[in-house]
């Protein structure tokens, strides 16, 4: 008995043997697909392409790299947009401290202006009341007594020192050329002292004030005769 042979056609045969030479896929290949398609995912958005240019979204039999791909393209969006927030935020942020330095800054600028000012202004008054207040008195020939009509004087000073409690002053006696230079001195200070103790009566401090003696080193005209001695004859006011 003759049999015949039996052809199977050539498409049949390659799908067999195209299904006897690919085995189901293991997790661990599973998984090394699903990465490496979520990172070409990732890759691609930050090459600026879309989401629908998914290579795998066809590949019925691999679904796995078309959601790898996925997952790897929304993430890298939600980083950015988290990235961008956060930059965002942070600008806003030093933006924010930069002005509200800027704006303590003014303030302390401008106080620190208003502090200086009001200093200014109190020095102006205090050299003000000062010059008005510490005027010179005079005396007679060879005497260091205070004079009746200089006695207003150094109640303004003794004022005008009560008025400003921390306020120095330094009293100078000075003589007129008649006399020899310790003759002078020695009369200048006495004046000085004349001064200072007046000036302790009237309730001032002596501790506020230094005296010196210039004798007739220091004369303020240098003509010879009694107008212009009687204007060297005198004690002068000075702060300190």
């Amino acid at each position: 008995m003759r049999y015949g042979t039996y052809l199977v056609p050539a498409a049949i045969v390659l799908t067999l043997g195209s299904l006897a030479c690919k085995p189901p896929k293991t997790a661990e290949q599973i998984k090394q697909e699903t990465q490496a398609a979520f990172n070409e995912g990732v890759q691609a958005f930050k090459d600026g392409k879309g989401r629908e240019t998914n290579p795998y979204v066809n590949d019925k039999d691999n679904p796995h790299k078309a959601q790898g791909w996925f997952d790897g393209w929304d993430k890298a969006k939600a980083d950015k947009e988290a990235a961008d927030k956060a930059a965002a935020e942070k600008a806003a942020a030093d933006a924010k401290a930069a002005a509200d330095a800027k704006a303590a800054a003014d303030r302390a600028a401008a106080e620190e202006a208003a502090r200086k000012a009001a200093e200014a202004e109190k020095a102006a008054a205090f050299k003000a009341a000062a010059a008005k207040a510490l005027l010179t008195i005079h005396f007679d020939y060879d005497k260091s007594e205070i004079k009746e009509k200089d006695r207003a004087i150094l109640q303004g000073i003794a004022d005008f020192m009560k008025a400003f409690p921390a306020a120095k002053v330094e009293i100078e006696g000075h003589c007129d050329e008649r006399g020899t230079n310790e003759y002078n001195l020695a009369l200048g200070n006495k004046r000085a002292a004349a001064a200072l103790a007046y000036l302790k009566t009237l309730g001032v401090d002596e501790a506020r004030f230094t005296t010196i003696s210039y004798g007739k080193e220091k004369p303020v005209c240098t003509e010879a005769k009694e107008a212009c001695w009687s204007q060297n004859r005198r004690g002068e006011f000075k702060l300190k």
